[in-house]
């Protein structure tokens, strides 16, 4: 087995928390909070795998968007969907709170013993440069980040195989050298496909995808990476 010279994260889901936007949407909407955050986030999810699937060809989707401008039209559909009755400022001020989303208590201590153990520590995510750009900043994880990877250049959100390939290509590291942290199983899952050592932070204790294999490790929180490397 390669010797080990990374660590990937995804960001959404796995580094900061997309159900933390409820609390600021429960502010506009009593009562509706959490059930916006969840409908959001899964539209927000099938239109990135709409893009891609409907032109998966190596110049790029003609149907893309990049993820802010996928995750605003996710957010108009969901408020429709709800029954929401909104104004701008409303789809404004939630845009906002999406751009600086919480990060999860354990990722800076995390990311820093990754670092101590030698190892680069890189973002690969579906998100805009400038959006995880604002993430990173706002949450204090920008020092302790080696590299922040957007698949934004070549057009193709994951689980397309060029989205993965980018960070083999950043960090100048093969597949197997790398390991892939996600607390989406589906992107758990295409990492591994695309091979990776791959690592599931299962926060809301899922049961395993039943197609493919599982990941080489699972944990609950980040700390579970710490676990894998030994």
């Amino acid at each position: 087995m390669a010797a080990l010279r990374g660590v990937v994260f995804d960001a959404y889901g796995t580094l900061f928390d997309v159900y933390s936007i409820a609390k600021r949407a429960e502010q506009r909407f009593p009562g509706m909070g959490t059930a916006l955050s969840v409908v959001w986030r899964d539209k927000q999810i099938e239109y990135s795998r709409l893009v891609t699937l409907s032109d998966p060809s190596a110049a790029g989707s003609r149907y893309y968007q990049n993820f802010w401008d996928l995750t605003r039209a996710a957010l108009i559909y969901s408020l429709q969907r709800l029954s929401l009755q909104h104004q701008p400022s409303d789809i404004d001020d939630l845009m906002s709170g999406y751009a600086r989303l919480e990060p999860y208590p354990e990722c800076a201590a995390v990311l820093k013993a990754v670092r101590a153990q030698g190892l680069a520590t890189a973002i690969l995510s579906n998100g805009s440069p400038d959006m995880l750009r604002i993430a990173a900043d706002s949450s204090g994880l920008a020092p302790v980040l080696d590299h922040i990877i957007s698949v934004d250049p070549i057009r193709q959100f994951k689980t397309s195989p060029l989205s993965y390939a980018l960070a083999t290509k950043v960090l100048q590291a093969p597949a197997e050298s790398l390991v892939f942290v996600s607390s989406n199983g589906w992107d758990a899952m295409g990492a591994t496909w695309f091979g990776f050592r791959t690592c599931w932070v299962n926060r809301q204790a899922l049961p395993f995808e039943t197609i493919g294999e599982r990941p080489a490790h699972s944990c609950e929180t980040l700390e579970g990476v710490l676990a894998m490397l030994g």
